[in-house]
């Protein structure tokens, strides 16, 4: 089972680095890490400010969605942190660092963790856009 060095719901600013320096292994052959950022646009329209809201169990959530995705996968060590609050655009809002002995496994999981942790962690995404407009985005 792979050991889950971090997997936090955090207001602070992260590191993709960091994350990649708590998995690092001298048994692994691969570190692939994924680094989502706050972008300028969404649906054609464009986005002037941005906030993550989350559900008060988000931050145990994050940990046992990690845990749940990593049984079916061969990997070393995982760290895992998603930011709430306001974001700049060009910020990190969600990051995943993997360690495991092969590259396709350690593909595979960020893969899955990335797309288990979109899908079911409890926080939301309020976007305000130019035109003055805003809207509410998706949420677990």
């Amino acid at each position: 089972m792979a050991q889950v060095m971090m997997a936090i719901v955090t207001s602070e600013v992260i590191s993709i680095t960091d994350l990649s320096a708590l998995v690092q292994d001298q048994s692994c052959g691969a570190v692939v890490t994924f680094q989502g950022e706050v972008r300028d646009h969404d649906g054609g329209k464009e986005v002037s400010r941005l906030t993550y809201e989350i559900h008060p169990t988000a931050s145990e959530q994050i940990g046992k969605i990690t845990t749940s995705v990593l049984e079916g996968f061969d990997v070393v060590k995982v760290a895992i942190a998603h930011r709430y609050g306001q974001l700049e655009i060009g910020e990190t809002a969600f990051a995943v660092a993997v360690s495991a002995h092969h590259r396709t496994e350690a593909f595979k999981a960020t893969s899955a963790l990335v797309d288990e942790i979109k899908a079911r962690l409890p926080i939301w995404k309020h976007q305000v856009f130019a035109d003055g407009t805003q809207e509410w985005v998706n949420t677990a």
